[in-house]
């Protein structure tokens, strides 16, 4: 019996290993908090400079470039949780993925709204014509658009009410949205030719998404005996 006693508990006994542990940390209440603040921590200091006249010769440019690269990490950012669970072992990091999915579109909107503002000063007309003129403009303002059905259907209401597969169909839209904001950025760097951070945002983008493509192709593969 007391054999039989020892074997039951280290059965029910927590996994000893430092994957384990941290995943146990990740899901401490205070975590979720902290990273909205990590998250708010850019936009914070952009509009610091802006109120203390810090962001250079060219406030508003400055400001509007520096929420949409931060829109684009965050993209990256929320692409990246599914391989690192996958190659980690942290499964806990995947409840951070609809707050970091809520935090780039709240970004992509900031971005947004900051040229509708201030390069445009909210004149609509002038809005609808600079951005049917300027490609990059058009693609970034789609994009944009794309994620307001995934900020809005980001709660297990949602979900519920989809259902699994068609939330799941929806919100892989990302991949696409991805794309539309890489050449978005591609245009506007293209202007000045300054490829530099392009090629960085693209070889991450890819690999991402080239990871999930091997992935799906990997798993449509015959099982052979």
């Amino acid at each position: 019996m007391a054999a039989t006693g020892v074997s039951t508990a280290a059965r029910r006994a927590p996994p000893k290993g430092l994957v384990p542990r941290l995943n146990g940390w990740l899901l401490h209440p205070v975590v979720k908090p902290l990273l909205w603040l990590l998250l708010a921590m850019p936009a914070g200091l952009l509009l610091w400079g802006a109120i203390q006249n810090q962001l250079g010769p060219n406030p508003t440019e400055a400001l509007i470039r520096g929420l949409g690269d931060w829109t684009l990490r965050l993209l990256c950012v929320t692409l990246a949780i599914t391989p690192l669970r996958q190659w980690t072992g942290l499964n806990s990091i995947v409840r951070w993925r609809r707050n970091l999915g809520v935090a780039t579109f709240l970004y992509g909107t900031l971005h947004w709204l900051s040229y509708a503002w201030f390069d445009q000063n909210l004149d609509l007309q002038a809005l609808l014509h600079d951005v049917a003129k300027r490609p990059f403009i058009l693609v970034g303002t789609a994009a944009w658009l794309a994620m307001l059905p995934l900020a809005l259907t980001s709660f297990n209401a949602a979900i519920k009410r989809l259902g699994g597969k068609r939330w799941q169909a929806l919100h892989k839209t990302m991949y696409a949205i991805a794309l539309g904001g890489l050449l978005h950025f591609f245009w506007l760097r293209a202007g000045k030719h300054n490829f530099a951070e392009v090629s960085v945002y693209a070889a991450v983008i890819f690999f991402l998404l080239g990871w999930r493509v091997w992935r799906w192709l990997r798993s449509r593969r015959p099982v052979t005996a």
